[in-house]
């Protein structure tokens, strides 16, 4: 039963991160060509796990399609983790870096691709060194250490970032796949979704769819924190309830949940038994985004964590455009009235209306989705603060 038990060793199945314990446990690495692997990754349904869950095949299959006068591709790995939220790539990074390098390379060798780049945080560097020190088939890797913030994870900021700039999204640029770094195509991957395609390319579509759900095939990680504690790491089942993923991870029950990260949406206690998947999120207007739970704390008046939650956002713009710059801000300044006793909840909408689809990049997109949720999952408290008192009875303060 899934809800029982949600944990699963499929990426992490290794017993430490050494290269004979990864070749011990998952084999040699497999070198597919481009139209073997792009067709076992669209069988496999595997979706990107850095947030958006556009199809994998998909973006492999452009990058191959490009003429070469545009220049030969080149592939990134993108771990650099900028969601305050989360330590899936740290762990993942940690425990199983050799079936990371595996997905990059697989991925490199089947585009015809002879420069690819891996990109890490600070906490994961000596250990990505350690890794590519234990290999010889590694010479095209190139490692960067990104601290880059919440923005420098886009792929347009991890891209500018390598080709040595300010690593920050760029102003609706022209799709990666097509011309990427150097202007040449690129592809992005997230560091999880190269460990799947390391193992989908081992085994292939119909083992990687023997666990999980049709609608959510294979395993995933995924980072569950709540209060000030640390985010804790699961591989799961795919399609797991939230409910049985956050037992897993000894949360306590919750009033809300918020769900995919900083960019995702808050859902009710109600939305617990739902699938952490796309189809069963839906009905709230969230998505598994990057696989991350945070549920509210008991005692704890999710306007005033809403209102913290946005100031860091706002504060982690890259300040390219009037949403950001302006817009962003003053939704921190209308919270604050808010918390203060101030009725702003119609200007907040209003405000958000005029941001949401005018940004330079998703950042603003992203930060109002998680605004308007909460502003529908914590109606009651939005209302009780509209009136000067809070329902957590906790200090009102921003």
């Amino acid at each position: 039963m899934i809800d029982n038990q949600p944990s699963v060793r499929r990426l992490l199945a290794a017993h430490s991160p050494s290269l004979h314990d990864h070749v011990r446990t998952f084999g040699p690495r497999p070198a597919p060509a481009a139209a073997e692997l792009i067709g076992e990754l669209e069988r496999a349904g595997l979706d990107g796990r850095g947030g958006a869950g556009f199809p994998v095949h998909r973006k492999l299959q452009t990058v191959a399609a490009q003429p070469r006068r545009r220049g030969t591709p080149i592939v990134i790995g993108n771990g650099s983790e900028g969601e305050p939220l989360s330590a899936k790539d740290a762990t993942l990074l940690a425990a199983a870096p050799h079936l990371v390098l595996d997905g990059l390379l697989i991925c490199a060798d089947a585009l015809g691709a002879t420069e690819a780049h891996l990109v890490v945080g600070a906490l994961t560097e000596a250990g990505v060194r350690a890794a590519l020190a234990e290999r010889s088939d590694t010479h095209a890797v190139r490692l960067r250490v990104e601290t880059g913030g919440f923005v420098g994870g886009e792929a347009t900021a991890v891209v500018a970032g390598i080709a040595g700039g300010r690593p920050v999204p760029a102003d609706r640029p022209a799709r990666l796949a097509v011309s990427g770094l150097h202007r040449r195509p690129t592809m992005v991957q997230i560091v999880e979704t190269l460990a799947h395609i390391a193992l989908i390319a081992r085994h292939g579509a119909v083992w990687h769819r023997a666990v999980g759900t049709t609608d959510a095939p294979g395993t995933r990680l995924v980072s569950v924190s709540w209060g000030q504690h640390t985010p804790r790491v699961f591989e799961v089942l795919g399609g797991s309830s939230l409910r049985s993923l956050l037992h897993a991870a000894g949360a306590p029950d919750a009033t809300s949940t918020l769900v995919g990260g900083f960019h995702g949406a808050w859902v009710p206690a109600s939305a617990l038994d739902a699938p952490l998947s796309v189809a069963g999120l839906a009905p709230y207007g969230a998505s598994p985004g990057a696989g991350i739970l945070h549920p509210l704390a008991q005692g704890a008046c999710g306007i005033q964590v809403t209102a913290r939650t946005l100031a860091t956002l706002a504060a982690a713009s890259a300040g390219q455009c009037g949403p950001c710059a302006n817009g962003l801000p003053r939704i921190v300044e209308l919270m604050r009235e808010l918390l203060a006793g101030a009725d702003t909840v119609a200007e907040l909408r209003r405000i958000a209306g005029l941001i949401e689809g005018r940004g330079a990049c998703h950042h603003p997109d992203g930060t109002i989705r998680m605004l308007r949720s909460a502003l529908v999952v914590f109606a009651d408290d939005v209302a009780a603060h509209a009136h000067g008192h809070c329902l957590a009875r906790s200090e009102v303060k921003a």
